[in-house]
């Protein structure tokens, strides 16, 4: 005999759990007071295993019921309190609550040896990890029910620890409020500001996507208990989330959030419009100044598609380096049989080393990835501007200066714009195209033109520091550091956490650590210069590990000790 499972709460965490409780075999009877979110339901999961109702006596057969309410103490004491009383005598009680206390819902159900708690960070089927929460008053027989319920559900039982669980949803749900005010401001699009966060984080949804999945109105009342706990302005919900909470676009669950679903809850496809107002200039050559990790790896995707580049060095040592350094890229690729060895020889042909601008002549675009430091860009922007013919464009790299400042110092601002690569380019698929007030329109055409020919995704974004992807990463690294002065959790909880539970490819002491913490400390530094407010201010942990050449990856040291990789 299958299963039979009550689920309480049809918004996106229990129509979640509906759905895949459905698909693995259980009988489903799902309950809910709102007759359009039973509509909804119907629509998206109607099968003869699932069965909807609005009153909770129609749970009486129900094996194991899973209350998926609002997170707020006294509904969810009411509702357990009123299931113990209705229910059989023998049924088990899931309470998914992220922040209140099981042992205390337990206790005020009145049936505390049948109750356990249940945590999703993501909402099934998005989602497929949850920690099981057991009290010392519940039953090993409760406990077994709700094992099988959960791996029912197609979900991993995991053990993350309540602390180290909060801890990360704290950081990732003040990162989604910090892209929520990027796009109050208008600075970005919603589909440019999660797919710049999604491809330069390497993760598996945008924040305004999670958020949509999770739902605006639980993400609200999460916040707004953060800010009460901890004070910290990072918590204060954005003025956009209250807005969308009130006109109800509550995301995946009513169909319409910061994306829009269809009947099956499937995310739609924005509607399409021009990128760009421009015709693209041709580009026939390219150019690239400095022979660093950055430089080298533009110059490689620039002749792997076919466009013949001239690499500029400071000496003739950094240019042959360079050029071997492509070479040995190149021959890795023929190694691992994802390039010919023809191919490669192609390839190379097209590749130009040289140390003097003159050699730039012929380029219709030139790439600047120098240091990123404003005296060293002007001399190189100025020598690039005297050297190239008219009508060739200037790109520079900068992932924290300004490309206005940049623009300003050359002869031609309108024909300068930012195209901002992540490291390392060959692997990466983001770039970030900065536009100036002063980028014609025919040059913001070449910039996407070319993203595309490299087979990269651009997002748009005006000049500010930080752009995206920055912007929103550094400040949720640096809230990271700051929390371990002020709870018990550890580095290694919150980046197991943040893995586990959020599909992050690695933790922000991981991500820290391989970044550079001295580069790490740089980038909040102007941050924080460029803010009215001061923020983020870097963490003195931070600078303490710097002053102290504990730099992470590249000196074995950081918060983190290197060895062998791990």
């Amino acid at each position: 005999m299958p299963l039979v499972i009550g689920v309480v709460g049809l918004g996106g965490l229990g129509e979640g759990l509906t759905k895949v409780l459905l698909a693995n075999g259980a009988e489903v009877i799902g309950v809910d007071s709102d007759l359009e979110v039973l509509s909804r339901v119907h629509r998206r999961l109607s099968g003869p295993q699932l069965s909807l109702a609005t009153e909770l006596v129609d749970l009486k057969r129900a094996d194991l019921v899973i209350e998926a309410l609002p997170d707020d103490f006294h509904t969810k004491e009411t509702v357990l309190q009123r299931l113990v009383e209705q229910c059989a005598p023998g049924t088990v009680f899931l309470t998914t609550t992220p922040t209140l206390s099981v042992a205390k819902l337990a206790i005020a159900s009145g049936a505390p040896d049948r109750v356990v708690g249940l945590r999703y960070s993501i909402p099934p089927p998005y989602g497929q990890h949850a920690s099981l929460i057991g009290t010392s008053m519940a039953s090993p027989e409760a406990f077994h029910l709700a094992r099988k319920a959960v791996r029912l559900a197609g979900t991993e039982i995991v053990s993350l620890g309540g602390r180290p669980a909060e801890a990360a949803t704290a950081l990732l749900y003040a990162c989604m409020n910090r892209t929520m005010n990027l796009a109050d401001a208008g600075y970005a699009t919603v589909e440019d500001l999660d797919t710049a966060v999604k491809l330069g984080c390497g993760l598996k949804y945008g924040p305004l996507h999670l958020l949509d999945l999770i739902g605006l109105d639980t993400v609200r009342r999460a916040l707004i208990r953060l800010h009460e706990i901890t004070g910290s302005d990072s918590y204060i919900p954005s003025p956009l989330l209250d807005r969308m909470v009130e006109e109800g676009l509550l995301g995946r669950k009513t169909g319409r959030g910061f994306h829009r679903y269809d009947d099956r809850g499937e995310i739609l496809p924005p509607p399409r419009t021009a990128k760009t107002n421009g015709e693209s200039r041709e580009i026939r050559a390219a150019g690239v100044v400095g022979a660093g990790l950055m430089g080298r790896g533009i110059a490689e995707i620039l002749v792997v598609a076919g466009i013949p580049t001239t690499l500029i060095a400071r000496t003739e040592q950094k240019a042959v380096e360079a050029a071997d350094r492509i070479h040995a890229s190149l021959t890795r690729l023929v190694q691992k049989g994802r390039m010919s060895e023809q191919d490669r020889q192609d390839v190379l042909a097209r590749l130009t080393v040289a140390t003097n601008y003159e050699a730039l002549e012929q380029a219709d675009i030139v790439i600047e990835a120098v240091a990123e430091d404003m005296t060293v860009k002007r001399a190189v922007l100025q020598g690039i501007d005297a050297a190239i013919r008219p009508q060739a464009i200037i790109a520079t790299t900068t992932s924290s200066l300004s490309v206005t400042d940049c623009a300003n110092v050359t002869s031609r601002p309108e024909d300068v714009i930012g195209l901002h690569f992540f490291n390392p380019a060959p692997v990466m698929k983001l770039v970030e195209i900065v536009r100036t007030e002063h980028t014609a329109d025919d040059v913001h055409a070449t910039a996407h033109a070319l993203v595309k020919w490299l087979r990269k995704t651009a997002v748009d974004c005006t000049d500010r520091v930080g752009f995206i992807v920055n912007y929103v990463l550094f400040p949720y690294l640096n809230d990271a550091i700051r929390m371990l002065a002020r709870t018990d959790v550890t580095v290694e909880e919150i980046d197991t956490a943040i893995v586990t539970a959020f599909h992050h490819p690695m933790g922000p002491f991981t991500l820290l650590d391989t970044i550079g913490l001295d580069v790490s400390l740089a980038i909040l530094e102007t941050l924080a210069a460029a803010s009215k407010t001061g923020e983020p201010a870097p963490a003195e942990e931070l600078r303490q590990l710097v002053a102290a050449g504990h730099l992470g990856t590249k000196t074995g040291s950081g918060f983190r000790l290197v060895n062998k990789g791990k």
